[in-house]
């Protein structure tokens, strides 16, 4: 399982740990992820995710899931996170189309 979260692709970076002496040591930054479950309201059940503390935060302010997933443009999300949009647009035309 790789160390990215699913919504913003946001993963590891490299850097170094720079001490008094200005040794430098090469280190890895990691993400901070949490496995954790959204409701889709377009689709009508819990969706569970690998996400970033920041990506949880985000889509919490955007009005969950459906409404983040929406609001962003396909360039800037990665293919999970696609993928998962165009089951949510589809099931939300279908919700549309019975409406009608």
């Amino acid at each position: 399982m790789s160390r990215r979260c699913q919504l913003t692709g946001k993963g590891v970076q490299a850097g170094n740990n720079v001490s008094h002496a200005q040794n430098k040591n090469r280190r890895r930054f990691l993400p901070n992820l949490q496995t954790t479950k959204l409701y889709s309201d377009a689709l009508g059940q819990m969706i569970s995710l690998r996400l970033s503390a920041n990506a949880i935060r985000t889509v919490e302010k955007n009005g969950g899931l459906d409404a983040f997933l929406m609001s962003r443009n396909d360039s800037k999300l990665p293919e999970e996170a696609l993928r998962l949009k165009r089951r949510i647009e589809k099931a939300a035309a279908r919700k549309a189309e019975a409406a009608a």
